[in-house]
This record gives C-alpha cells, sequence and structure tokens, in this order.
C-alpha cells in the first residue's frame, strides 16, 4: 500500500547545525498532500507556510537578482548552463550543492552562466535562493531565455532525499514539496531544451532514467530507480555520490562518461566496505549528447583538489 506523501516526507532526520548556528530543523508534519504520491508529484508539488512577509520579500529579491545576472550565449558557441539545486534543508545538500556549482561551473567554463539555488550550508543562513520546484521551474525558464536550445546546453545537478517516484523539497518545518520525472520532463520539453546533462544525487533516482533519457540527453543518477543511495546524514559534507561523482572524478580533465564509470566503481567500493546494499548508479547518454559533451569538453581545465570531508565518514563507528 503506497504512503500519503505527508508520511514519506516526514521520515527524515532533523539537520544537525554548526557552532552557535543551526539550519532549519524538520519537527513538524507536513502537510496532507494527498494519498497518492506518484500523481501529486507529477503535478507538481511546493507548499508554502507560516513564511513571514519581509522573509518572502527578501527570497523574491534573491531569486530576481539570480535570474537577473546570467549571461546571455554566444553564437556560434556551444555554452553550458548550469543549474544545481539543494532541495533540502539538511545541511549536507547545501554544502554540497555550493561545491558542485563551483566544480561543474568550472568544468564546463560556465562563469556567469550559473544559478545555485540552496538553503544553508549549517554555518549561516543561506545568501543563495531556496531550491525549491517553483525556484527551480524559473530558473529552468530563464536558462531557456538566454541560451540558444539548437547549441547550448543545460547541466542540471540536484541533491536531496528521494522516493520511487521523484525527489523532495522540504525546508525545515516550512518547505515541503517533491519532483517528479514527468514533471521535469513537462517542463524541460515545453522550453524546448533537448542538450541536457542531468546528474540526480537521491534515493531511487534511476526513476529519472526512463523518462528523461533521449538522443541529446546525458544523465547520471545515484541510485537504481529501486535502490537508496548512501551518505545523506545531515552532518556530511558529500553524499557517497557527491563525493564519487563531483567530488572526484569531474574534478579531472576526463569525458563525463569515463568520470561517471569512475564514480560508480568509488561507490561499489564504498558500499562493499561497509556492507551496504548497493545502490546500482545509473548512467544513460544518448548518441546525441556524446557529440555535444565532446565539443563541451574538449578543452577540460586541469584537475583540482577534492574539498570537504569523506563520505565514507559516515562508515566510521
Amino acid at each position: 500500500m503506497k504512503k500519503p506523501l505527508a508520511a514519506l516526507l516526514f521520515c527524515f532526520a532533523a539537520a544537525a547545525g554548526g557552532q552557535g548556528y543551526h539550519p532549519p530543523q524538520h519537527t513538524l508534519p507536513p502537510p496532507q498532500l494527498g494519498t497518492d504520491p506518484q500523481a501529486e508529484a507529477d503535478k507538481g508539488i511546493d507548499v508554502e507556510r507560516d513564511r513571514a512577509a519581509p522573509w518572502l520579500l527578501a527570497e523574491h529579491r534573491r531569486l530576481s537578482a539570480t535570474l537577473a545576472a546570467l549571461t546571455p550565449q554566444r553564437r556560434g558557441m556551444v555554452d553550458a548552463y548550469v543549474v544545481v539545486a539543494g532541495l533540502d534543508s539538511d545541511a549536507v545538500f547545501g554544502r554540497e550543492a555550493r561545491e558542485a556549482a563551483a566544480v561543474l561551473s568550472r568544468r564546463y567554463h560556465a562563469e556567469g552562466r550559473t544559478i545555485l539555488l540552496a538553503g544553508s550550508d549549517g554555518k549561516a543562513d543561506s545568501a543563495a535562493p531556496m531550491g525549491s520546484p517553483d525556484h527551480l521551474a524559473l530558473a529552468l525558464a530563464r536558462v531557456a531565455e538566454v541560451m540558444d536550445v539548437n547549441e547550448d546546453v543545460l547541466v542540471l545537478y540536484t541533491t536531496s532525499h528521494g522516493a520511487p517516484f521523484g525527489i523532495y523539497y522540504n525546508d525545515g518545518d516550512q518547505g515541503y514539496g517533491a519532483i517528479s520525472p514527468m514533471r521535469l520532463w513537462q517542463q524541460l520539453s515545453a522550453l524546448g531544451i533537448r542538450n541536457r546533462l542531468i546528474l540526480v544525487s537521491a534515493c531511487y533516482s534511476g526513476v529519472f532514467v526512463p523518462m528523461l533519457s533521449s538522443d541529446t540527453t546525458a544523465i547520471v543518477t545515484a541510485s537504481s530507480a529501486d535502490r537508496t543511495s548512501f551518505g545523506c546524514q545531515a552532518d556530511n559534507d558529500w553524499t557517497f555520490f557527491g563525493d564519487a561523482l563531483v567530488n572526484t572524478a569531474l574534478r579531472k580533465p576526463q569525458p563525463l562518461a569515463a568520470a561517471a564509470e569512475e564514480a560508480r566503481g568509488l561507490i561499489g567500493t564504498w558500499e562493499a566496505a561497509g556492507g551496504l546494499k548497493p545502490s546500482q548508479p545509473q548512467v544513460s547518454i544518448g548518441a546525441g549528447a556524446a557529440r555535444w559533451l565532446a565539443t563541451l569538453e574538449a578543452q577540460l581545465p586541469s584537475a583540482t583538489a577534492k574539498v570537504g570531508r569523506p563520505a565514507t565518514d559516515a562508515l566510521k563507528p
């Protein structure tokens, strides 16, 4: 029997805070959003409750400034537009989102063409717009406005908790929602964004592969559709997927396919060492995507050093 979305959302542990600062906590049950999570997520869910008007205004200004700063594409060049969304207030996702934005922006020469949506990194309130379903939709729409959909590429990285029907948005006790593969596919299709690299860090994230795969899409997920992934404890710096793919493999000047294979190997080794059920990360690269990837990755930057505590610290007693 399917659980209500509210019951599934409430299963998450509270975020761990830094010294003298505590990120938003998950302490209250989410609003009742129906008994069919898949149908609800397919329609799109973004619920905000008990938000003060000054907070809403400040958030509106943060998002507006971020979207307005996006640099237009360059005619005749394959430009990458990087959108990174940390969709949960557990600080691991805020930390992972920030470093993923930095790594992907540098790797794909997307300075001025990168949007970060994320909550706190555990040290202070976020200066970035929130990673919510509505904010992500607006970010994608803005990218579609300034890119040339016939030659440019969307690089989308999301990190959050997941479920068999998609990924969650959960900001403390105020923000709740979900994004399903159908919802994301509908948005990208309506915007005409065909060239896309989609990286999903979440449990059950393989559910995005069948719907989002296409000739001009490359997609890498942290797990198969029926498996959990690991490392999402609130006090971690990285999930297993983020540490293996972003913090390790994508820092090197190697093609995406090689980076994804390296990440899968690392994750498998870590899971075996911890006696964990294999998450089975998924990789799908269309033939058309392989062509634009070859152009985009023709001049990859030199390797950079890893940052943060290893995700495998979560395996220590």
